[in-house]
């Protein structure tokens, strides 16, 4: 099973250009997609759909979208009847299984005096895989600073792991007549997290290295896939500005999973050559 996370900063490439075509090349073969920085009527890119471009353009795949805001960009009325022009902000997920289930998770925030500071959020899909079902996390974290993307992460991952006690999205529908959908002890986080390799919000989500033991598999702590694996570290994103200057280059995009299933951790790399967004998609194989 192959997943990929691509912020796709509003469909705006590293030539500042918008192409939905090569953002939806970039993501061939992949059975779960989980999406960031996906947009409805936002002015960086003219205004366009792109929920309904995606899915017009991945047509066989399932798809759950999760707006953190609206914000009004010009609302009016025409020959009598109301328009309403909402800025969305969020992330997506697409499958090629159903999707049995989703909920959007709005992180916590606090008020920016001096740099932009939009609501961030995680959406949760359960997914119907060839692995049994399973939940996905497309998430997008704070840019600004770690105490914020700290709390962020605490209260994400105590929505994870509180899963099985919260029952999901619903529960006890055997009250009319439904089977109790699955509670999957499996979880996929991947997403935007704006934060590097060992760092304290890092740390939150993997646990510090042991002296002895390095990072064993706990049941309370996910894993970095790419780390798992020894993998050489990749850049995921390029300073559009700079876009030659590798002092800029970071490694920010991550795919962690449940300690259950690092067994099943089949292979992780970066997509170093797409260009449709200043950041690079993040695969990762699961067996």
């Amino acid at each position: 099973m192959k997943c990929v996370s691509y912020n796709i900063q509003y469909g705006i490439g590293l030539d500042g250009g918008y192409d939905i075509g090569r953002i939806v090349g970039s993501l061939a073969g992949a059975d779960v997609i989980a999406l960031q920085e996906v947009t409805r009527n936002n002015p960086q890119n003219q205004g366009r759909d792109m929920v309904a471009e995606l899915c017009a353009a991945l047509p066989d795949y399932f798809s759950v979208f999760g707006p953190n805001f609206e914000a009004d960009m010009g609302s009016h009325v025409k020959d009598g009847r109301a328009v309403d022009l909402r800025f969305q902000f969020g992330n997506m997920i697409l499958s090629k299984t159903p999707v049995l289930a989703s909920r959007n998770f709005l992180l916590p925030r606090r008020r920016s005096i001096s740099h932009l500071n939009l609501q961030r959020g995680a959406l949760e899909a359960m997914i119907d895989t060839e692995l049994g079902p399973l939940r996905f996390y497309s998430t997008h974290l704070d840019h600004r600073g770690p105490d914020e993307r700290l709390a962020q992460i605490r209260f994400l991952m105590e929505r994870i792991y509180g899963y099985p006690l919260e029952g999901g999205v619903l529960s006890g529908v055997t009250e009319l007549g439904f089977p109790e959908p699955p509670l999957p002890e499996g979880f996929v986080l991947m997403g935007d997290f704006n934060m590097l390799p060992g760092s304290v919000e890092y740390c939150e989500v993997t646990g510090h290295l042991d002296h002895e033991y390095g990072l064993p598999l706990v049941a309370s702590k996910a894993v970095d896939a790419a780390a798992y694996l020894d993998a050489a570290p990749q850049t995921t994103w390029l300073d559009p500005e700079r876009p030659a200057d590798e002092s800029r280059f970071k490694r920010i995009d991550y795919c962690f999973v449940a300690a259950t299933l690092a067994a099943r951790i089949r292979s992780s790399h970066v997509d170093q050559a797409a260009k449709g967004s200043d950041h690079q998609p993040v695969w990762l194989e699961l067996g």
